[in-house]
């Protein structure tokens, strides 16, 4: 029998649990997937508050993430010595001299900064400012915006530099923007051009009601360019469509909605199945497979965001499905039904009372909801778990290939009085019930339950009163169960 504790899965979201980098524009460079993104701090007051750090893994394996440690401190730029300011959403491409240029703003700061490095995750070094032919930065010149989540897209011998932020209503800002750049990476070659147009012009243009807030990428994919970007609408990624990178885009549609809205494949429409906030992404294409990459929001606040990837799929004339969240995203296919898997997995998670958008910290808000938080301080690699689920409240993981399973078990803590229920479907009874009891340390509860063979999502609905914490959940078929197997993902 294959060792199940060797078995290795990609999940969601991708980086270890603790790991806080929102923003992630994947590229492939020299066969490998990197991942460049902002990085928040667990706990943290501020979006961004650490340094940029990189991570990679191979376009043929997305469970396995290599660690590339920091490659860039906020007070590696000039204007930042005093590190008073954050690194906001980044970008990196290989310029024409074989080199990887990393574009970024700070928070309190107009312009884009670019940093230099001889290899895709190594220590950068800051190189400059982008300007225009006479020097003037651009950010500071007269008529100009100020820059925002700059993107950088090599198509041939032509460098695209977009940016854009966009406040809803704000009509100072027009939409998101692009330009190209001269072969250094910091001149301009052309001046900005609105590409997709802000909420406050967006009236008769096709972008209504999903009009450009902030996010800017551009990519190509099968002779089509992509503009992906935030909506107004802040909890969705979504796309625009051209035959050109700098001009004629469509509104295409939704890619994904950190909250789930608009999926109605196992719920209705309407109903949002996790708390939303600001998203950020990009697409890639795999080995034939699409994928894009988006953040979701953790620890009950809008400063702890971790990266997640789903599948799409592309039709014949361009367009994209929206995804809809899972767990399984990254696997390519459906998780093993069996063994234990950790709570922070979630890719559902609500409670009676509905919120389309994480609470701000400290609000009232906040004990009502359930949220994924770990223990300790930032950088401390434990482990994540579901906190303050009370009566009505649903934890929820898709999907799984389930046989012979047998018995169910949960790992809790908390002054509970209540049971766990089990349900493959939101709007169908459970099909089983673990009672669980009172601890202050974490405690197994489990129950012969049989779970339906075949592919399956997984909820969790606390009912009772008090408070519970869930740290994972086990499916053991009837031979484990006997044997006392565990098997650990």
């Amino acid at each position: 029998m294959r060792d199940k504790r060797k078995f290795k899965q990609a999940v969601n979201p991708y980086l270890p649990s603790w790991e806080y980098v929102p923003d992630a524009e994947p590229h492939l460079f020299e066969g490998r997937l990197y991942i460049y993104g902002s990085h928040d701090r667990f706990n943290g007051y501020a979006y961004c508050q650490n340094d940029y750090v990189c991570w990679s893994a191979s376009p043929d394996d997305m469970s396995d993430w290599c660690y590339e440690g920091v490659i860039y401190r906020r007070t590696d730029d000039p204007r930042n010595r005093d590190g008073d300011s954050c690194l906001y959403a980044p970008d990196v491409a290989q310029g024409p001299d074989g080199r990887y240029y990393l574009f970024y703003v700070l928070d309190q700061e107009p312009v884009i900064s670019v940093a230099v490095c001889d290899n895709p995750a190594g220590t950068y070094k800051f190189y400059g400012y982008v300007h225009d032919r006479e020097g003037n930065i651009l950010g500071e010149r007269p008529k100009d915006v100020p820059q925002f989540d700059p993107a950088v897209f090599i198509d041939g011998d032509q460098i695209w530099l977009c940016s854009g932020y966009c406040g809803v209503y704000n009509p100072e800002r027009k939409g998101a923007m692009v330009m190209s750049l001269e072969p250094d990476m910091l001149t301009l070659k052309t001046e900005p051009r609105t590409v997709v147009p802000s909420s406050a012009y967006s009236r008769g243009t096709g972008f209504e009601g999903h009009a450009f807030f902030e996010a800017s990428s551009l990519r190509k994919i099968k002779g089509n360019y992509y503009f992906i970007y935030s909506s107004e609408q802040k909890h969705e990624l979504c796309y625009a469509l051209s035959q050109k990178p700098d001009r004629d885009f469509s509104y295409g549609g939704v890619l994904v909605s950190n909250c789930d809205l608009g999926i109605a494949s196992y719920k209705t429409e309407d109903f949002t199945t996790a708390y939303g906030g600001n998203n950020h992404g990009s697409l890639i294409e795999l080995n034939g497979q699409c994928y894009v990459f988006y953040h979701r929001h953790t620890n009950g606040m809008n400063y702890c965001r971790q990266g997640c990837i789903e599948p799409v799929k592309i039709e014949e004339d361009g367009n994209i499905c929206q995804a809809e969240l899972t767990t399984s995203g990254p696997n390519g296919k459906p998780l093993a039904g069996e063994g234990t898997y950790d709570a922070y997995l979630a890719c559902c998670l609500f409670c009676r009372d509905k919120a389309l958008l994480t609470a701000p910290p400290g609000s009232w808000m906040d004990a009502r909801f359930p949220k994924i938080t770990q223990e300790g301080k930032d950088g401390d690699k434990n482990s994540g778990y579901i906190a303050n689920m009370r009566d009505g409240a649903v934890a929820g993981f898709k999907y799984f290939s389930c046989k012979g399973i047998e018995r169910v078990a949960v790992t809790v803590r908390g002054k509970a009085d209540g049971v766990m229920e089990v349900l493959t479907e939101l709007n169908q009874p459970p099909i089983g019930k673990i009672s669980l009891g009172r601890s202050n340390e974490w405690k197994t509860y489990e129950e012969r339950i049989q779970i339906p063979d075949g592919v399956c999502s997984l909820y969790f609905r606390y009912a009772g009163t008090g408070y519970v914490s869930l740290a994972s959940f086990e499916l053991k078929t009837e031979r484990e169960a006997d044997s006392g197997f565990l098997q650990n993902i």
